[in-house]
């Protein structure tokens, strides 16, 4: 109750000085989400070569007394992973700054990004093909998965899968869900992360474009906590690159509700 009490009470405050206002109604498990995608930079292209890993790898650094120093602005051009990266790594830190959240130093250390292959470490699982995400987060107890839109809040993660496929042959995208609007008689559903080809920013699609969606809402960011449970790879997860999935087994797997 403690770190929701402090969320609600600082919400316009931090607000009031965000640099990318969203008119989104959340949950207040979902406000921490939304406050991090505020304070975002804008624009910096979209880009998977070795100068985004790079970039990303720099505004990712272990902080003083036990806390990150995220610096999102080193990580341009950008890719959605890393951006929702930022995100998740910004609702940490604000646990830390309320108080109720203390890691040691190998704890901040896994939250690093240093090149980790897919299933590899924190970041090899959020960053793996199919439902990286949703797996840490299920691993770590850290909240639900499911693939309803009408269970789905803005400031829910969503994988999005473009096509049928689900691991070695998938096209697909992380974003943070921001909820749905008509357009000219249709459904879009609307979206932050890094996208193409301008990078961090809000973008809409056309609802009947994404074959398939896996919506996750953190719901306890203390267990991040929980990392030394994991195993150091998550086959499940780098298998990812060389064979193919089907949603039953995703659902099985990550828990999907």
């Amino acid at each position: 109750m403690r770190y929701v009490n402090f969320l609600l009470t600082t919400l316009l405050a931090l607000c009031a000085s965000c640099t990318t206002q969203l008119d989104v109604v959340t949950i207040p498990q979902n406000e921490p989400v939304i406050r991090a995608v505020e304070k975002m930079p804008r624009g910096g292209g979209y880009s998977t070569r070795p100068k985004a890993h790079h970039g990303l790898s720099h505004s990712i650094r272990a902080g003083r007394r036990g806390g990150l120093d995220l610096r999102a602005g080193k990580a341009k051009p950008s890719y959605c992973s890393g951006a929702t990266y930022h995100v998740l790594l910004s609702m940490v830190q604000e646990g830390i700054d309320a108080g109720v959240l203390e890691l040691s130093s190998s704890e901040v250390q896994a939250l690093m990004m240093q090149g980790q292959g897919d299933g590899i470490g924190i970041w090899g699982r959020w960053n793996s093909n199919g439902p990286g995400a949703a797996k840490l987060v299920k691993d770590l107890r850290m909240g639900i998965n499911f693939e309803s839109y009408e269970k789905a809040q803005a400031g829910d993660f969503m994988k999005i899968f473009w096509s049928d496929q689900i691991g070695k042959h998938e096209y697909g995208h992380l974003v943070v869900y921001l909820g749905t609007h008509q357009l000219h008689g249709e459904e879009y559903v609307k979206f932050w992360s890094s996208n193409q080809p301008r990078g961090y920013g809000v973008k809409s699609v056309p609802k009947r474009a994404i074959k398939w969606a896996v919506f996750t809402r953190i719901t306890n960011i203390t267990n991040i906590k929980n990392v030394d449970s994991l195993s150091h790879e998550d086959t499940f997860l780098s298998g990812m690159l060389r064979r193919s999935y089907s949603r039953a087994t995703v659902r099985s797997r990550c828990a999907v509700q």
